[in-house]
């Protein structure tokens, strides 16, 4: 089997286990995706389409973060390392490869999230809250998880991030 046609597997399982866990009430659930090694949490709700990474035409002048620009389903979409959003890594680093986690259309804001790995469903259930959160945080990373392997991971608000002022300053530029 050759990758594009694992990934497309992979990318189906994951979007009919997103379709049944939208469609199942839940305490929470999470889209679980790693950028430049960091273990990330986005809400299924907040979440939309997954692509893999293709045409990204780049826009001159951008913020570092801001790959370009991306044409999915007949809409062009603001394409955001997150990564580099969060300074976890230098703009261009690892930006050639990966998926891209289109913001659900309730947000109403035509972006997505370019991650290094998607790595499949979380909820509460499999996740321990983590109180002892130190160190200044944005107001989009609202709480921290551990796993049972120990692995930390941070919850993002998507809709929180659309609202962040440096995400606010290339959006509305």
């Amino acid at each position: 089997m050759s990758n594009k046609e694992a990934l497309r597997e992979l990318q189906v399982r994951l979007a009919s286990r997103l379709q049944a866990a939208r469609e199942r009430p839940r305490e929470a659930g999470w889209l679980a995706v790693e950028c430049a090694g960091a273990g990330l949490l986005l809400p299924l709700g907040q979440a939309g389409e997954i692509q893999s990474l293709r045409d990204v035409t780049p826009v001159p002048h951008a913020a570092p973060w801001l790959v370009g620009v991306a044409n999915v389903r007949g809409q062009l979409n603001a394409v955001m390392d997150l990564a580099a959003f969060l300074g976890l890594r230098e703009r261009g680093a690892g930006a050639r490869s990966g998926q891209l986690v289109v913001f659900n259309p309730g947000l109403r804001v035509n972006a997505a999230l370019l991650i290094d790995r998607l790595l499949g469903l979380r909820d509460s259930e499999q996740l321990q809250r983590v109180t002892d959160v130190s160190g200044p945080r944005p107001a989009f990373a609202v709480r921290q998880w551990r796993d049972g392997q120990g692995r930390v991971w941070d919850e993002l608000d998507l809709a929180a991030l659309v609202q962040d002022p440096l995400f606010l300053e290339v959006a509305t530029s």
